[in-house]
């Protein structure tokens, strides 16, 4: 089993979750005793979100770059960048190591195409809904993308940051999601992508009538498919 090299931390609350279905995916495959087989590198996210506030993403970049660098030297054989918004600086992390990075709009792409689906909805941060990194690769993958208006993507951005990072679940967030969820439909979405790591915590798939895409499973669970 090859070694899965996760840069973590942001936050450790979605990281926790990556550990967890990358296990529970492996003893699922193998049974017994078997789990995975993971160096994970947690970082301090308080730096890094200051870094993001002032849109110093080459110092974002730099970093995550040099913990990339530190997963390959320790055996890891690929990386997985335990978060949407931080794909924002792949390209300087793919520079920065010889091994592949597992790119989460992929394998949420793969995940869609399987469902047959050609138009999705966005929930994430407000650079994951609003910058190309994601919603022009998702394009590339030759999907229509529907995000939401401003003002819910202001409150998608809050509660994330404010809220989910933080290891709270609150029912009027649920709540507030799930509007939104339901006005994405309306524009037409046929599944509505969970494009922030930590949003499966407070919104899940019984919650909605339309498919929802939890972006941190599928990632682990790709991640465990190249393992093998």
């Amino acid at each position: 089993m090859k070694v899965i090299g996760l840069l973590g931390g942001m936050s450790w609350e979605s990281s926790a979750e990556y550990y967890r279905v990358m296990n529970e995916e492996v003893r699922n495959r193998l049974g017994g005793l078997h789990s995975a087989r993971i160096l994970m590198l947690s970082v301090d996210f308080a730096v890094l979100r200051s870094h993001m506030l002032a849109d110093r993403w080459d110092a974002v970049g730099a970093t995550l770059a040099e913990h990339a660098k530190t997963l390959e030297k320790s055996g890891a054989d690929m990386i997985v960048i335990g978060t949407n918004t931080m794909h924002m600086v792949a390209p300087q992390i793919e520079a920065a190591v010889s091994i592949p990075v597992l790119h989460i709009v992929d394998a949420t792409a793969d995940a869609v195409r399987k469902m047959g689906m050609t138009k999705v909805g966005l929930l994430g941060t407000s650079f994951t809904m609003e910058r190309d990194f994601y919603k022009g690769r998702l394009m590339e993958h030759g999907f229509e993308v529907v995000i939401p208006e401003a003002d819910d993507r202001a409150t998608v951005d809050r509660v994330i940051f404010d809220e989910l990072c933080k290891g709270l679940l609150s029912d009027e967030s649920r709540a507030e999601y799930l509007r939104i969820i339901g006005d994405l439909t309306k524009q037409g979405a046929q599944v509505v992508i969970l494009g922030c790591t930590e949003i499966g915590l407070l919104v899940r798939s019984g919650d909605t009538s339309v498919p929802i895409l939890d972006t941190c499973h599928v990632h682990a669970v790709k991640a465990v498919d190249k393992a093998f």
